[in-house]
This record gives structure tokens, C-alpha cells and sequence, in this order.
């Protein structure tokens, strides 16, 4: 399948950066390397062309041989041209004399180290068309060594194995909270079904469940999740000692998460979280007055103070990689950089911000109209992040980690979380669905874990539903590291798995920027970012 978008072009807080999307190489531009990626791009797009046609003239030509029934099984269609770009004469008419060298690898990514290349190289005297043209023939050159994919070069094909090994389960131990937050994807906790919290014997055969089911897979995880899960941290306590048990007899190793409100996190349930070497989820908006707005007490009252004290003693003790904070933004608070530099200033050093899953008529829902005012406050975050790191004062933003050196394996870029295949929910009566965000829609109901089995059919669903089968995404720059997508926002915006969000799109894309550019200004300062 043709990739219609390897090279990513983009400018960011005064950076010119092409990402190259095959390797996973960030190239810092001038605007003489600017003009000469965007010529050779469109150039490349005309060849690309020329030679889909060629391909499909002579496809068409066979097909015309063969009885219309052939041509049918047979799938034979027209392959649809790209848009024009006119600027591709214009430019490339000014490639005339050799010149300088107007770009710089900054990074490396999945391929291999890309050396540096000094603007200082240039001589006074050459003219702008001059340095185009020798950046020119240094991308030619880059691609020809195979430093640089070419900007229409075919991706992989790709057919999904149609095997079920499960490795991850995401257990509703609580499907009731201590909190009514307005915005909670849970309706309050407990899904649109009964307040309930998981039995013991629930939470042993779903892990029994996922020991069974994982096949020859060693490394396994399990996340503990509701409602608050806090509220069955017995169950919670005895279904981690059961699972290392069984686990260790099986040659096999758990890894273990845990998301909470923070509200019961006192010393005795610090001090186990962090003797069994658990990954905490910390829920809070930021900002006092944001937090408390959205993040309300069952009486109405805000959860601000009782919260944010619990949270502090807790980081305290844990290193940065074992937890992250997490922040929901709303259309209340689209200056949420305010809230993540709050939550710096407290002490969080892994923090993440993620935009409000709702319907789009809710009054603090985010809409199309709200992407310019996000977008900019994104690259304000990136710049008070950079500032930060420069200043010592650095910290970790969930969406700014992107691994250039080395990232998933290729099914993983494609399919992305691996709902509904290799990652599935359980509800404290034992039901199974594809994630925790489908938990309660009858529609998803894969199984229960006391028969093990699970619906094939909803299997295949997800399991078909990678970045070459999902609207838009088979096209997009953008489709190894965002994967397509979340499911549950594709399906809560569309009633289609295969339809992304447009909205959540728009914000991925422009978190991905935002972490590229971060990635290029810091990497003489922090080269881990």
C-alpha cells in the first residue's frame, strides 16, 4: 500500500522540522532546506504518480480481459490520484547551481544514527537558490543511502495474526466511587450498571483467565480500576498475592497498575503500593478552582483539599517512573498549561493532560471550534516544558515521550493498544469487554472469565481495526505513533470503531508536533527526553 504521507513538514515554536515518518529521523531545516524538502517532496509525488498510473493502466488493461465476475473477485479498482501541489515547477525551475547545506539531522530514530551537518558550511556568498539546490541533492543523496525514506515509498503489508494471546487485563475491582465527577466516562463509577465492587473469587478466575489465555507471553499486566479501586484494596491486596503466585509457578511475571482518586491513599496504602513496586495513576485536574469545578464530593463540595495533600506525601516516596499525575481538561480550562506547571510546582514529575471524553453537547465538552485555541496552548506548554528543562526544573509530560531510538514493534505502531485482542476488561461480575471504556455497552460483551471463552467475532473486529482499515489514518503522518487512535472515542463520536475522532485526531497530531520540536530544542540539554 502506497504511504501518502512518510515526510511530515511542519514548523513548531520557530523550529523548521521534517519528520520522516518510515524511520523515525527528525531533520532540522533552514528555509533553503525548507523549500528544497517541499520541492523534492512534490516531486516525488508526480513519479509516484506516474508510476500508479503506468500500474493501473495496465491493471485495467488485464481486467479488461477477464469476465466481469473475475474482475470482481479479483478487486480490481481504479486507484485514486493524490491532490495537486502547484508549487512543484515553480520550485523546482530555481534547481539550477550547486550551493550549501541547509539541513540538519537532529535526531535518529528507528533507522540508523544520521550524522550532523553545520549551517556554518555554508559559504557567505551563495545565493538562496544556491543553498536550495545543494539541500537539494542532499536529500537526494540521504534517501539514496537510505539515511532518508523516499516520500512515497510503500509501507509494509500488513495482516494481522488471527490468534488471541491476551497480556493485559484492566480489573473493575469497584464499580462505585467516592467521587462524582461531572465529567467521568464511568457515569460516576459504576458504568451504567449496579454499584458493586468484585469478589474475590471474581478477580481469581480473571486472572486464572489471563495466565490461561496468554500463551507462551511471559510478561503480563494487570491494572486495577474503577470507580475508585481503592474501595476493594483488600480485594485488590489478595488478588496481587494470588497472582505473583501463580504467576512465579508458571515462569511468568505480572507487572501490576493501579488508578486512583487519591482520596484513600494514606500511609498503610502507600506504603503497600510501593513495597510491591506498583504503578499508580494519580487523578487530579491542576488548579484548585479547575479541579474542583469537574471533581466534585458526593455533598457537592469540591475534592481539591482532600486530595492534593494525599498526592504530595505520596510522590514523595516514589520515583518519577513508578507514577504519573493525570489531569483531564475541559472547555473550562483550555489554558491547562496553567495546570500542568500547578502540578509541577507540587512536586509531580511524570504529568499527564488529556482532553474530556464526552459527546460534544455538553457545556464543558471540547468542540472543532476549540482546536486553534488547544493547538496554541499546546505549543505553550511545549515552550514553558523547554524553559523548565533549561532551568533544571524539568519534568516528564506523558504525551511529549516519543521514542525515536527504538519505540513498539511494528504490530503494536499499527494496532495501537490492542483492545479487544491481546488487552481486555473485566466487570466485577466476571463479564468481558474489549476495554475499560466499553465496560456496560451489552454490544461489546465478549465472554465471562468462569467460561473463557471469547467472542470471536468482536475479536476480529478490533483486531482488523489497525491504521490500514481505519478512516483517514492509512494516509497519515502521523499513523506510527498515534496507531490509529482510541477505539472507545472513535465509537462514543462516530458508532464506528474505524471512524476516528476528528477532534481527538486534530489534538493528537498536534501533540506529536509539540513532542518532536521539544525532542529537537533539548537535545543538547536532556538527550532522555
Amino acid at each position: 500500500m502506497l504511504g501518502e504521507a512518510n515526510w511530515h513538514i511542519f514548523s513548531c515554536l520557530g523550529k523548521l522540522l521534517l519528520f520522516d515518518v518510515k524511520t523515525g529521523g527528525l531533520h532540522e531545516l533552514d528555509e533553503a532546506g525548507l523549500e528544497a524538502a517541499i520541492a523534492y517532496r512534490d516531486r516525488m509525488s508526480v513519479a509516484a504518480q506516474e508510476r500508479r498510473d503506468r500500474m493501473s493502466v495496465a491493471t485495467q488493461e488485464h481486467a479488461a480481459r477477464m469476465p466481469v465476475a473475475a474482475q470482481e473477485r479479483s478487486g480490481f479498482v481504479k486507484i485514486p490520484a493524490p491532490h495537486d501541489n502547484g508549487s512543484v515547477a515553480t520550485t523546482a525551475e530555481r534547481l539550477k547551481e550547486p550551493a550549501g547545506s541547509a539541513i540538519r539531522s537532529t535526531l535518529r530514530g528507528y533507522g540508523e544514527p544520521i550524522g550532523f551537518t553545520t549551517h556554518e558550511q555554508e559559504l557567505p556568498t551563495q545565493s538562496h537558490a544556491e543553498s536550495v539546490v545543494e539541500a537539494y541533492r542532499e536529500l537526494e543523496n540521504m534517501v539514496a543511502r537510505g539515511l532518508l525514506s523516499s516520500p512515497f515509498e510503500e509501507d509494509e503489508e500488513y495482516a494481522p495474526d488471527g490468534e488471541t494471546v491476551v497480556k493485559a487485563l484492566c480489573l473493575h475491582v469497584a464499580h462505585d466511587c467516592n467521587l462524582r465527577c461531572k465529567y467521568c466516562f464511568g457515569k460516576t463509577g459504576n458504568f451504567g450498571m449496579t454499584r458493586e465492587l468484585m469478589p474475590l473469587e471474581v478477580a481469581k478466575a480473571a486472572i486464572d483467565f489471563l495466565l490461561e489465555k496468554s500463551g507462551q507471553r511471559r510478561n503480563l499486566n494487570v491494572d486495577f480500576f474503577g470507580g475508585e479501586p481503592l474501595l476493594n484494596f483488600d480485594v485488590v491486596k489478595a488478588a496481587i498475592d494470588y497472582c505473583d503466585e501463580r504467576a512465579e509457578d508458571l515462569g511468568k511475571r505480572v507487572d501490576f497498575t493501579i488508578t486512583t482518586n487519591c482520596l484513600l491513599l494514606d500511609g498503610e496504602v502507600a506504603s503497600f503500593l510501593n513495597e510491591r513496586d506498583i504503578l499508580v495513576v494519580l487523578s487530579i485536574d491542576g488548579r484548585r478552582d479547575v479541579n474542583d469545578r469537574m471533581r466534585i464530593m458526593p455533598g457537592g463540595q469540591g475534592s481539591y483539599e482532600h486530595v492534593a495533600q494525599n498526592l504530595v506525601n505520596f510522590i514523595q516516596t516514589k520515583d518519577p517512573h513508578s507514577y504519573y499525575v493525570r489531569s483531564t481538561y475541559t472547555r473550562h480550562n483550555l489554558d491547562f498549561a496553567s495546570d500542568v506547571l500547578h502540578l509541577a510546582d507540587l512536586g509531580a514529575k511524570s504529568i499527564s493532560a488529556e482532553p474530556v471524553i464526552s459527546s460534544g453537547d455538553r457545556e464543558y465538552s471540547i468542540r472543532p471550534e476549540d482546536i486553534g485555541v488547544i493547538e496554541a496552548e499546546y505549543e505553550n506548554l511545549t515552550r514553558l516544558f523547554v524553559e523548565r528543562h533549561r532551568e533544571g526544573r524539568g519534568f516528564l509530560f506523558y504525551h511529549f515521550n516519543i521514542d525515536l531510538d527504538g519505540g513498539p514493534c511494528l504490530k503494536r505502531r499499527l494496532s495501537g493498544c490492542g483492545a479487544g485482542t491481546d488487552y481486555l476488561a473485566v466487570s466485577p461480575g466476571g463479564d468481558i469487554y474489549p476495554c475499560h471504556q466499553f465496560v456496560g455497552k451489552p454490544e461489546f460483551k465478549m465472554g465471562d472469565v468462569f467460561r473463557g471463552d471469547i467472542d470471536s467475532e468482536i475479536s476480529a473486529k478490533f483486531r482488523d481495526a489497525h491504521v490500514y482499515n481505519k478512516d483517514g489514518c492509512a494516509s497519515c503522518w502521523a499513523r506510527f505513533i498515534c496507531s490509529g487512535g482510541c477505539h472507545a472515542a472513535a465509537y462514543g463520536s462516530s458508532g464506528d470503531i474505524l471512524i476516528p475522532d476528528k477532534v481527538a485526531c486534530a489534538l493528537q497530531k498536534k501533540r506529536i508536533e509539540c513532542a518532536l520540536a521539544a525532542q529537537a530544542m533539548l537535545k543538547d540539554v536532556d538527550p532522555k527526553i
